[in-house]
């Protein structure tokens, strides 16, 4: 029985409940849930271990305890989630990051209707140079992979990134289609940040949001909170029970389009290469927008809460109601050119759809692949958070995580009948 720590307010018993059978049923190894209704926290819990790795070793080494006769303890006792356990939560750190170009247009330091070569001159090269910076924000910016990827480090030294993208010539005419930008992303924001602010955006994030909200939430995680990070691995998520019934062959999916070396799918997500040690001290320290966010449960979805309305230790507010509709606001949908299937995206955020379920119509937010998601939901007053080091074989609907939100919405229905 795993040993779930944290709490739920009266009426959120079924968030609990659903966490638990994450791990035993879909191969949960470390993990935290947190909900926040109307700006105040319903539910925070935590369980499993820090270290996915060493979890799945001990329990190799029960297995091999019970059948030994001398039953001698040969394995180590994994490092417990804690409370303060923080994670890297991949591609959940995009919407994070879409926050701080928000802000700054919010601000009326950004346009976004004005062509990128405004602040990013070198930009518009190899046919750019109609791009605007909502089309970075959307995913139509038809950059979403380097004709030549790069090395993690490369990746990581806040120059080589931006220079790759400034003069890669795009896939599509900029404007005209959406498609992924899974690693381009990194450097498309990144730049438009520091060109239009002087500072880089994971500095912004810590100076303009986490900080004024005590956050545990990084983009460049500091030296002093690399011990409290737990480690990530992939895992294999249990088999799905068989079914007797007719069997419908589903279409490609991004799966299917990965494995082809060729495809704009492998070809966006290689724009690393080799793809970087994510437990890395270095990696975790360095600024990706895309991918390396670092944050708890708890912050991420207080983050959320903080975008739609009072925070409620500091009674901060980061968007303003027309930065709230332009978040949520349909702007790129239809068949995505790099994940195959249809999504839905605003600027910045996704948005709720088959590929992305999340609690309503109106709600935004993003996922990480492998499991992570964060999500608002303003109708209901809803900010969720669910974080992982299990990484298992998907991108936009980990089965965990829809477990999850499946539970809160079932509470809030309950609660509205």
């Amino acid at each position: 029985m795993v040993d779930v720590q944290g709490r739920v307010a009266d009426g959120f018993e079924p968030v609990r409940d659903a966490f638990v059978r994450n791990f035993e049923q879909r191969g949960d190894r470390g993990a935290a849930v947190a909900v926040y209704a109307d700006g105040h926290k319903v539910v925070d819990l935590w369980a499993g271990s820090a270290d996915a790795d060493a979890d799945a070793d001990a329990d190799a080494d029960a297995g091999a305890d019970a059948a030994s006769v001398s039953g001698a303890d040969t394995g180590t006792t994994p490092e417990p989630w804690n409370e303060n356990t923080a994670q890297v939560v991949r591609s959940a750190t995009k919407g994070v990051a879409a926050a701080v170009p928000l802000m700054l247009h919010q601000r009326g330091r950004l346009d976004l209707d004005a062509p990128v070569r405004t602040y990013w001159p070198e930009f518009k090269a190899a046919g750019k140079d109609r791009v605007l910076v909502r089309h970075l924000l959307t995913h139509r910016a038809g950059v979403p992979v380097l004709d030549t990827p790069l090395s993690p480090a490369r990746a990581t030294d806040a120059v080589s990134g931006p220079e790759a993208v400034a003069a890669q010539a795009p896939e599509w005419e900029p404007g005209t289609a959406h498609g992924y930008h899974a690693q381009t992303y990194s450097w498309l924001l990144g730049e438009i940040v520091r060109r239009v602010t002087g500072r880089s955006i994971g500095r912004w994030v810590a100076e303009e949001i986490a900080g004024p909200l005590g956050l545990d939430l990084w983009l460049g995680l500091p030296v002093r909170e690399q011990a409290r990070t737990g480690r990530l691995a992939d895992v294999e998520a249990p088999p799905r029970p068989v079914s007797h019934g007719l069997r419908v062959r589903p279409k490609r999916t991004v799966t299917d389009a990965y494995r082809d070396p060729s495809s704009l799918t492998r070809r966006a997500f290689g724009a690393i290469d080799p793809l970087p040690d994510e437990n890395d001290p270095a990696y975790r320290a360095a600024e990706l927008p895309a991918s390396n966010g670092v944050a708890t449960a708890r912050s991420l979805a207080r983050f959320y809460a903080a975008l739609i309305g009072p925070d409620s230790s500091t009674g901060r507010r980061l968007f303003a109601p027309a930065t709230l509709t332009l978040a949520r606001t349909e702007e790129s949908a239809g068949p995505d050119r790099v994940l195959v299937v249809n999504t839905r995206f605003g600027l910045g955020y996704m948005l709720h759809g088959p590929a992305c379920p999340l609690l309503s119509p109106g709600s935004f937010g993003h996922p990480g692949r492998g499991g992570s998601l964060a999500f608002a939901d303003p109708e209901s007053g809803t900010a969720f958070a669910y974080v992982t080091n299990g990484m298992q074989k998907n991108v936009t609907a980990d089965p965990r995580a829809q477990a999850l939100v499946r539970s809160v919405h079932d509470c809030l229905t309950a609660q509205g009948s």
